[in-house]
C-alpha cells in the first residue's frame, strides 16, 4: 500500500505503516522521506514557507484507481523529536505519517472542530504509540 522513496538513512517500518494505512483506507500512498533541505525546498515550492517542517501532505486528486496522496517526512525532525521526547524514530515516524495521511483523508486540524485530533488520538491508542504534538497540545 506505500511506494517508499527512502532517501535517508532511517530504517523505516513499512509494515507496522502499512497497518496503519489499512485501518484508513485501501489506497496507496507515496511516502518520501528526506532531509530538512529538501523538505524546505518543497515547503516553499508549494506552500510559499520557506523553512523547513517535520512532514508535508500532498492529496491526489479523485479517480478511480489514483493513489491517496503523498507524504513527505523529514528525517532530521524523526531523530530529533525522537530523541527531545524519548521513544524511537519508529514511534516518532508512525506519528508524522498518521498527522500526514489523516490530511491527505481531508482532515485539518487547523480548521476543524478537534476532529483530526480525536481521530488521531484515537489511531495512537489502537497502534499503542506515545501522543503526538497535536495531542500533547490538546488542552
Amino acid at each position: 500500500m506505500i511506494e517508499l522513496d527512502n532517501r535517508s538513512t532511517l530504517l523505516v517500518d513499512e509494515h507496522f505503516l502499512n497497518a496503519i494505512t489499512a485501518s484508513l483506507t485501501d489506497k496507496e500512498i507515496e511516502l518520501i522521506i528526506t532531509n530538512n533541505q529538501e523538505i524546505q525546498e518543497i515547503n516553499l515550492t508549494h506552500r510559499d514557507i520557506d523553512k523547513a517542517t517535520d512532514v508535508l501532505s500532498f492529496p491526489y486528486e479523485e479517480m478511480p484507481m489514483s493513489p491517496l496522496g503523498s507524504i513527505v517526512i523529514s528525517e532530521n525532525f524523526v531523530k530529533e523529536k525522537a530523541e527531545e521526547l524519548h521513544h524511537t524514530t519508529d514511534d516518532e515516524m508512525a506519528l508524522l505519517y498518521i498527522h500526514g495521511l489523516l490530511h491527505l483523508l481531508g482532515y485539518d486540524h487547523e480548521v476543524d472542530s478537534g476532529e483530526m485530533r480525536n481521530k488521531e488520538k484515537e489511531l495512537i491508542e489502537a497502534f499503542k504509540l506515545p501522543n503526538s504534538l497535536i495531542v500533547r497540545t490538546q488542552g
